[in-house]
């Protein structure tokens, strides 16, 4: 379903309400915003809108006696065409919150925009941990996971194993330049070292110069530091190289169910991860999972059940406020505890939402025994220990 729901002309859906009410600009409006037909389209794509559609419904459909409406656009990974359709929506279209915002380049961009015009945003799908560091913002807030989060769980997980050297194959923007960071402060803070790395541009196809290097570097631990296609596209690639047997290690340091279920556990088995969230960790995690594979054929990652938790979380809040007004929405974004089918957490004061990370390992084909049996609970990593505390992050607000 490529393309679905092109940037210059953005698809809007009033859930629960006859459509003379579309144009009356009342109730509450939520935009999602993200890559739709690119390289992170499985990664988050059609599939967060369909989560942010389950949220709503569940929250009953409207709030403060309005409907609650939804409208979609696919920013191409572009930053400037993102700004440009959120800045429509924030002028134009009255849209009072934009989520899921895949892409560093692209939420930074955004979150800026949305201080400008006072406006809520809550990134979802993009993973540098500025957004609620130095470029933090008083209405701007972060969900599922973040570089520094991923970089504790894997990271620090495969150096005290013994992956004391590492080669990083790092996404050349934002997102990929945080992770390499974050990962090898805590690579460095549990006695491993750093041999080299080399930035890779976005949507390759071809990473067999960059595998080269990797492979002759001799790093016991080669870290992907990129995402979606460009990750398991890497993977694959590397296997041709024969770099895992001849005895270095992959580190997909951003993975999701939705890459490894692109891989298959064929090529997949043996990979340590860290999410968010899993469908079969708990009855709560299964019955989002199982409602959410009704309506897609397939289960859910940490993204989407992440813009299910978002879009629940502002609704609530703006409901706790009494109003719409983003400085009333944010502060009770930061007071009420999150507790929902996504994760049990708080907001701190810089936007960043605290909850539990996981790490886990991907079965062996023999291990798994139904669809979408893909990990093995290696670790849970509190909260606490996988993000920075407000102070750490360095955000002005908290200075």
């Amino acid at each position: 379903m490529k393309s679905v729901f092109l940037a210059a002309a953005a698809s809007c859906v009033l859930l629960g309400a006859p459509a003379s009410a579309q144009n009356a600009n009342q109730g509450v409006k939520i935009g999602i915003l993200n890559d739709q037909s690119g390289v992170y389209a499985d990664y988050g794509g059609k599939w967060s809108v369909e989560a942010a559609k389950m949220a709503i419904e569940d929250f009953g459909g409207e709030v403060l006696g309005q409907k609650i409406e939804l409208v979609t656009a696919d920013h191409q990974n572009k930053p400037d065409l993102a700004t440009s359709i959120a800045r429509r929506w924030y002028d134009v279209e009255n849209v009072d919150m934009i989520t899921e915002l895949t892409t560093s380049s692209v939420a930074l961009a955004i979150h800026e925009l949305s201080k400008e015009k006072k406006k809520i945003d809550i990134v979802v799908g993009a993973a540098t941990s500025r957004l609620t560091g130095d470029a933090c913002q008083p209405y701007g807030f972060h969900w599922a996971y973040d570089t520094r989060a991923l970089a504790v769980g894997t990271g620090g997980a495969l150096a005290k194993a013994g992956g004391d050297t590492w080669f990083f194959l790092t996404a050349d923007y934002a997102f990929g330049y945080a992770l390499e960071k974050d990962t090898s402060e805590i690579v460095t803070a549990n006695g491993g070292k750093v041999v080299g790395s080399v930035r890779v541009p976005l949507n390759s196809s071809d990473f067999s110069s960059f595998l080269l290097q990797a492979q002759s570097s001799k790093a016991k631990i080669v870290g992907l530091a990129n995402a979606g296609l460009d990750t398991t596209n890497s993977i694959k690639q590397a296997a041709e190289f024969g770099i895992v047997t001849g005895g270095q290690r992959l580190a997909g340091l951003l993975m999701t169910l939705a890459e490894v279920n692109g891989l298959g556990l064929q090529a997949a088995q043996g990979l340590v991860l860290t999410e968010g969230y899993y469908w079969d960790l708990n009855d709560k995690t299964r019955s989002l999972g199982e409602r959410f594979f009704k309506r897609t054929g397939r289960m859910p990652s940490m993204i989407h059940a992440g813009t299910y938790s978002a879009t629940l979380s502002y609704l609530k809040a703006v409901k706790a406020a009494g109003t719409k007004d983003p400085d009333a929405v944010a502060k009770k974004l930061k007071e009420l505890p999150v507790d929902d089918a996504f994760a049990q957490g708080k907001v701190l004061e810089n936007g960043r939402m605290v909850h539990d990370m996981y790490l886990f390992e991907v079965k062996k084909p023999s291990e798994s025994k139904k669809p979408w049996d893909y990990y093995k609970l290696l670790a849970t990593v509190p909260g606490d220990k996988a993000f920075f505390t407000a102070k750490e992050s360095g955000c002005p607000l908290t200075k």
